[in-house]
């Protein structure tokens, strides 16, 4: 029993020592202690084809992943980190050819430029830009598939930016 102890008391040692620095959390984030406030921009849509929905779906779940796994609150203007983003490239391109020359599967790209900005830590500052893609057979016509691909798509663009953001990997 007292071995179980000893090990408990370490283990709350080690847990507020962690916590006590302030940079580390268990959401896997790394924001400084007084960073406080996060803006984050409507993604700008300058792809050549055309997705009505992908810049609102994009900034959407960018704000929702920032909601669920940050302390910070969002402000409108000026937060202490900003986050600019555009939609710079959304594609379809043949992946699997056959052997009779006909595309087998098909890959729906789409490609995002940021600009993250931490007012408080200026050399935290990035232009960076972002892609993700899921395939897709090519008997099936892109308009039947595209909210399903996009939706993947967006889950992992959010994943890349959310951890060069504030996750520092």
């Amino acid at each position: 029993m007292k071995k179980f102890a000893g090990h408990m008391l370490a283990a709350v040692i080690l847990v507020l020592l962690i916590q006590g620095c302030g940079i580390y959390s268990f959401t896997g984030t790394s924001i400084q202690p007084d960073v406080k406030t996060v803006t984050i921009n409507y993604f700008e849509y300058t792809a050549l084809k055309v997705n009505p929905s992908l810049s609102n779906e994009l900034t959407e779940a960018l704000k929702e992943r920032f909601r669920k796994m940050t302390r910070l609150e969002q402000v409108d203007l000026d937060g202490d980190l900003e986050l600019t983003g555009t939609v710079i490239g959304y594609d379809v391109r043949a992946t699997a050819i056959t052997a009779d020359e006909v595309a087998a599967q098909n890959r729906l790209t789409v490609s995002v430029k940021l600009d993250f900005m931490n007012r408080l830590y200026p050399e935290d500052d990035f232009s960076k830009n972002f892609s993700a893609y899921a395939d897709y057979d090519s008997t099936n016509s892109l308009d039947a598939v595209e909210a399903t691909l996009c939706e993947e798509i967006i889950d992992k663009l959010i994943e890349d930016i959310f951890n060069a953001t504030v996750a520092n990997w």
